[in-house]
């Protein structure tokens, strides 16, 4: 297995689990924060828009993993979108940890894995698109 047990080594195995380019994202690991250079916030953006879509839910489950402290200019919000596109029902998806500030509740409330509150609202505020 790869980093944080989600998707197989690519080294002889078949590779309908994860594609290259989402290999490639997810193992450059969170995204940076705002304070990163410009070169590295373009990078990171070319690699996640390089991804067709839809992603496979083991996809969606791996580039959970990858939000990073912050929006990241708005390429955080791309990453949410594009881990949307799975279909079925929701991956478990890994704690990602405190680095990963509040993505990977807006994941969850997005994707349903979260009750909606009285409101129509989440925990985190935000309303499911699902």
């Amino acid at each position: 297995m790869g980093k944080n047990g989600l998707f197989r080594d690519t080294k002889g195995d078949d590779h309908s689990v994860m594609r290259p380019e989402v290999h490639t994202f997810v193992a450059d690991g969170p995204l940076p924060d705002w304070d990163a250079r410009e070169e590295e916030i373009d990078r990171r953006e070319r690699q996640l828009r390089a991804i067709s879509r839809p992603v496979t839910p083991e996809e969606a489950a791996a580039l959970a993993t990858c939000f990073g402290p912050d929006d990241c200019y708005g390429i955080a919000w791309t990453l949410v979108h594009l881990i949307e596109t799975a279909p079925g029902p929701v991956p478990h998806l890994e704690d990602p940890g405190p680095e990963a500030g509040d993505w990977a509740e807006v994941v969850r409330a997005r994707w349903g894995s979260e009750p909606p509150r009285l409101d129509g609202s989440t925990a985190c505020g935000v309303i499911p698109a699902r």
